[in-house]
């Protein structure tokens, strides 16, 4: 895969990630029609995935760090638990039980 491949994919990537569709499937999409039929392969898209979620996490950095300390403080009784920050915390850590 060349270089101008790899950045139209990348864009294909970062254009769906977050809309509720497939952005695995829109990548293999375009491989088929406008990248001579070629498969991505799953290592390209297991990097573009990881490449999406750095950037979220950059991104979110400041607000990640505060609700993270705020729960933190709220669980060892330093904090006040009803902040809203504490609420995200215990919604993040539900949410992702299986």
């Amino acid at each position: 895969m060349g270089w101008l491949e790899a950045i139209i994919l990348g864009i294909v990537q970062g254009l769906t990630e977050f809309l509720p569709i497939s952005s695995s499937a829109h990548q293999l999409i375009v491989g088929q029609l406008f990248l001579d039929g070629r498969d991505p392969g799953a290592a390209f898209t297991a990097v573009s995935q990881l490449g999406t979620e750095t950037a979220v996490i950059v991104y979110f950095a400041k607000d990640i760090w505060r609700i993270i300390s705020k729960w933190c403080l709220a669980l060892v009784g330093k904090g006040k638990q009803d902040d809203p920050d504490v609420r995200m915390g215990w919604l993040v850590i539900v949410g992702s039980i299986p």
